[in-house]
Formats: structure tokens, C-alpha cells, sequence
């Protein structure tokens, strides 16, 4: 049977470890959050991640724009946000309405890279693909931020001990938000990484031959127990509803790997819901703290 990789548990340790680093800044965290419309899954995520905030210490300032708003009623706000400089932290909530998806890419980066909390803006995906290391006195002088779901995946298996340097990684995704820069991140764990995605050939024999895989496709159940190695590390990032008349719902929420078969055979498994959701949402709140850290500086 499998170990779970409990987000949920992980989340709460930093959750508790963020609560009492925040009374020793000289400024309170603050951050932004941009809902656009009326999309019921971004409402719901914005009051988990504004609920989280408010358990730990961080304002947290619900911008709501109806579904009808101008994509320069947008950048007006967003600008606003970057001026002001006891706002922290901005988090454009996504998905977008459909007329403005697609100036999605513009509207992140119109968001200043010294408060992009989830580390979308190509300043910090620059920083992925070409990480240096800096003496102190210039740590201090820049920011780099993680993309929030990657940073989560890792940050859960560092925290239940499980090393990647050396290890043969499979990701099976390479979309911007949460794939592309998840391999960067594993490159430089020293990992040795085979990046899937649709157009990939034999895709069950390229998952067999992983000590560890990381899915985030949104297709439910994609991967198969018996695709998985034995003793394999498992992190499943997507998440789907599924109609099933038997739950009360009407639905079940499922994962991009088939969880019943692969922990009868895997050494360590996220669970969904549970694993991976939590750690997002946690390493956002980090991020949102490392802005305020890094604004105090510059007072």
C-alpha cells in the first residue's frame, strides 16, 4: 500500500511556519486577489485563498470586475495595484472570460514581477530557465518567485523526504502554468527529465520507466496502475469532476491517474482532492510574504 503525500498536513506546517515569521516584518503582507466575472470555480478559489490569508496574518484585499469589464478596465486596475505600495501581492485569478482570454498572457505580465505571487510573469519563468546564484547583497537587490502548483509538487516531496536528484522524472503536461515550468524546476533538482504531452508516442512505456511522474493534463484517470513501475513516486495534479449518480453530488472528484489501482503499487501517491490543491494555495501565501519581505527592503 502506498504512502499518501498528504497536502493537506504539509500545508498546515507552513501555513504555521509563515504565522509566526509575519509579526517580525516591519510591514503586514498584503495581497490582491482579481476575480473577473462570474466563473463559480474562480469564486471558490478566491475565498479558499483569501480565507488562508486571513488564518495567517496577510491581508487580503477581493477585487471583484463584473463579466462585461474592458480589457483596459483591467490593466487600469492592475496598474493602480503596482503603484500602490502597501499592496504586496497581485493574483489574477484564472480562467478569464472568453473575450478576454486572449489577452491573458498581456494582463500577467502587466502585473509587476516584484508582486507576481504566482510567479507567471516571464521575468520569473526567466529566472527558471536560467537559475543563478547570487552573492547576498545581490539576493537582496532582486526576486525571483516559483510558479505556485510547481513549487508545491516539490516542496511536498522535500518535506516527506523524497530526493529527485539522479531520479528518471516523467512530466506528463508541458502547458505554461504548471508543466513547462515544473521541468525546468526538476532539471535543476538535478533530476534527468522526460517532458510528455498529446503528441507523445508510447506514453505508457515512457511512464513505466519512471521512479517518479508528475500529471497535470486534466484528463480523468489518464494513467493507469499498470502503467506505473513498482515502488514509483506518483504526484497527480489534476483534477476532474466526473458524473456518479452514487455520490450525493452527483459527481466525483477524480485525478489524472487512477488512484485505486496505482497505490495498490506505487511506494507514494498524492491523493486528489488533498494533495497537491493545498500546497498551491500554501506556496502562495509564501510567495505573497517573500514580496512583502523583499518591499521592506526597498523602504
Amino acid at each position: 500500500m502506498a504512502k499518501l503525500l498528504d497536502g493537506k498536513a504539509c500545508s498546515k506546517e507552513i501555513e504555521t511556519e509563515l504565522k509566526k515569521l509575519i509579526p517580525s516584518l516591519t510591514v503586514t503582507p498584503t495581497l490582491a486577489l482579481l476575480l473577473v466575472g462570474n466563473h463559480s470555480d474562480s469564486k471558490t478559489y478566491v475565498r479558499l485563498k483569501k480565507n488562508a490569508c486571513t488564518r495567517i496574518g496577510i491581508t487580503a484585499q477581493v477585487h471583484e470586475m463584473s463579466e462585461s469589464i474592458t480589457v483596459e478596465e483591467v490593466h487600469a486596475l492592475i496598474d493602480g495595484l503596482n503603484a500602490d505600495a502597501n499592496v504586496h501581492g497581485i493574483l489574477l485569478q484564472l480562467p478569464l472570460p472568453q473575450h478576454l482570454k486572449r489577452h491573458e498572457t498581456e494582463l500577467l505580465e502587466t502585473i509587476s514581477p516584484v508582486k507576481d505571487v504566482d510567479g507567471l510573469h516571464s521575468y520569473h519563468f526567466g529566472r527558471l530557465a536560467e537559475p543563478r546564484k547570487t552573492e547576498d547583497g545581490a539576493a537582496k537587490r532582486t526576486l525571483s518567485l516559483q510558479p505556485c502548483t510547481p513549487a508545491g509538487c516539490l516542496e511536498l516531496l522535500a518535506r516527506n523526504g523524497i530526493e529527485l536528484e539522479g531520479k528518471d522524472v516523467v512530466v506528463i503536461g508541458r502547458g505554461q502554468l504548471v508543466g513547462l515550468p515544473l521541468s525546468l524546476m526538476l532539471l535543476s533538482a538535478n533530476a534527468t527529465v522526460t517532458t510528455c504531452h498529446s503528441k507523445t508516442k508510447n506514453l505508457k512505456d515512457k511512464v513505466q520507466q519512471a521512479e517518479v511522474v508528475f500529471v497535470g493534463t486534466g484528463q480523468p484517470e489518464l494513467v493507469k496502475g499498470d502503467w506505473l513501475a513498482e515502488g514509483a513516486v506518483v504526484v497527480d495534479i489534476g483534477i476532474s469532476y466526473v458524473d456518479d449518480d452514487s455520490c450525493k453530488k452527483g459527481y466525483k472528484i477524480v485525478g489524472d491517474v487512477d488512484f485505486a489501482a496505482a497505490k495498490e503499487r506505487v511506494a507514494a501517491i498524492t491523493p486528489v482532492p488533498g494533495g497537491i490543491g493545498p500546497m498551491t494555495v500554501a506556496m502562495l501565501l509564501r510567495n505573497t510574504v517573500e514580496c512583502a519581505k523583499f518591499a521592506a527592503l526597498k523602504c
